[in-house]
């Protein structure tokens, strides 16, 4: 049965939409080398000023995006370790099923997917995702964040914006 569902879900698939995978892989990378280096040169909660409104601070989060279920005593790792490699999974047979026209969506999800796979390895690795890119206005600051997580919010914009103003367009002129 399990074999027939998976016959059925991957026949005239293009795999070689998995070309856009590169990105995800360039994300992870660029992820883990910028923690690396946050993990070498900066002091843990020490601000370093770089710009008016922006520092580099070392801080660790156990929760998701803004600490969410940061201070819970340690089930979150493994529930967001399942929900990373869920949806990473769930966005890699998307990212196949693909048309050759569909590249904003392509790009999106492949840095939805390097973002995920970059803080899943924190996660795994340590217990904690490493974050130190930290903006601020005055004395309020963002929550700290780092290039998985703004991959994350840059594949979702782009999605957003896909969806909105170029998908309608497209199937409007196919009718």
């Amino acid at each position: 049965m399990l074999n027939q569902w998976m016959k059925e879900q991957f026949t005239g698939l293009q795999v070689s939409r998995l070309k856009w995978l590169w990105l995800a892989l360039l994300t992870i990378i660029l992820d883990l080398v910028t923690k690396q280096m946050a993990e070498n040169f900066l002091q843990y909660a020490q601000p370093v000023y770089v710009l008016p409104m922006f520092d580099l601070t070392l801080l660790y989060n156990k929760g998701a995006a803004f600490s969410f279920l940061a201070n819970e005593s340690g089930w979150q790792r493994w529930f967001f370790t399942v929900i990373a490699i869920s949806f990473s999974g769930v966005l890699c047979v998307w990212l196949m099923k693909l048309k050759e026209t569909e590249k904003w969506l392509a790009v999106a999800l492949a840095l939805i997917i390097g973002g995920a796979l970059g803080n899943l390895y924190d996660r795994l690795a340590y217990g904690h995702v490493v974050d130190f890119i930290h903006l601020h206005w005055g004395n309020k600051y963002f929550p700290a964040f780092n290039i998985a997580d703004s991959a994350i919010s840059v594949g979702a914009a782009i999605y957003l914006i896909d969806g909105f103003f170029f998908q309608n367009k497209s199937s409007n002129s196919s009718n």
